[in-house]
């Protein structure tokens, strides 16, 4: 080999050598975008009271890098829940129940409120399986996984689990009142309704009509409990 070959071998295995370690030096930003994402989600959720899910700004979308992919799936269940529970408060109003008599000249409404609570329950149980889904094939390092699912579970597992424990109790509420509608209208020549007044003539129809009353009211109160606490929940109050 002459001298010209050897300078120009030289020179190819320095560049060999080198740009690897640039490459490295410069490409790799995954430490400070992990860091990034980190941090976002300990202070802007995880050391927040309540449920939060704030949105991040454009630049801090940048410095996630891939990771801003990860918030996706806690943004988007977050959108598709806020969108199935627009009919919620339509259905607590038809729900919502002061006297015997509008327990009957109601018992309509009571069934489209059944109907919508089992539509958005139905929704929110998709959304959460949708995101357990795609949370599951995330690919993160052990240090950033354990603050993202401390994230993930204050903003869709306990929301989700929230509503999970509050529609039973009130589709077992809504139940409960159409069947005593029922009972009344069964029984309606021995029942009189004038206003607020009920009067009934016969005992046995008094004490079952009581006893459903009852237990409509100790089902309500149930459900307020339930509605309370996810309201806890969220707000961290």
């Amino acid at each position: 080999m002459d001298v010209a070959m050897k300078v120009v071998s030289r020179a190819w295995l320095a560049l060999f050598l080198t740009v690897p370690l640039l490459l490295a030096a410069c490409g790799d930003k995954e430490p400070e975008q992990r860091a990034a994402f980190s941090q976002f989600l300990q202070t802007r959720i995880i050391d927040k009271p309540g449920t939060r899910v704030p949105q991040p700004t454009e630049e801090e979308k940048k410095s996630f890098g891939d990771y801003a992919s990860h918030y996706a799936v806690i943004t988007d269940f977050h959108a598709g829940m806020n969108k199935s529970v627009t009919p919620l408060g339509t259905a607590l109003q038809q729900g919502s129940i002061s006297s015997v008599n509008d327990l009957v000249a109601r018992r309509g409404d009571l069934e489209k409120a059944r109907t919508t609570m089992t539509e958005i329950r139905t929704a929110i149980e998709k959304q959460q399986a949708d995101a357990d889904a795609a949370r599951a094939k995330l690919k993160q390092p052990d240090d950033l996984k354990k603050v993202y699912d401390m994230a993930y579970d204050r903003t869709v597992t306990q929301p989700a689990n929230g509503f999970k424990t509050v529609f039973p109790l009130a589709d077992a509420s809504l139940q409960r009142a159409i069947e005593t509608a029922d009972y009344v209208e069964k029984n309606k020549s021995k029942i009189e309704i004038n206003g607020a007044i009920v009067r009934v003539s016969d005992p046995k129809v008094q004490a079952e009509l009581n006893r459903r009353l009852q237990a409509m009211n100790e089902q309500a109160a149930g459900l307020n409990k339930a509605q309370a606490d996810m309201q806890k929940m969220i707000t961290g109050r």
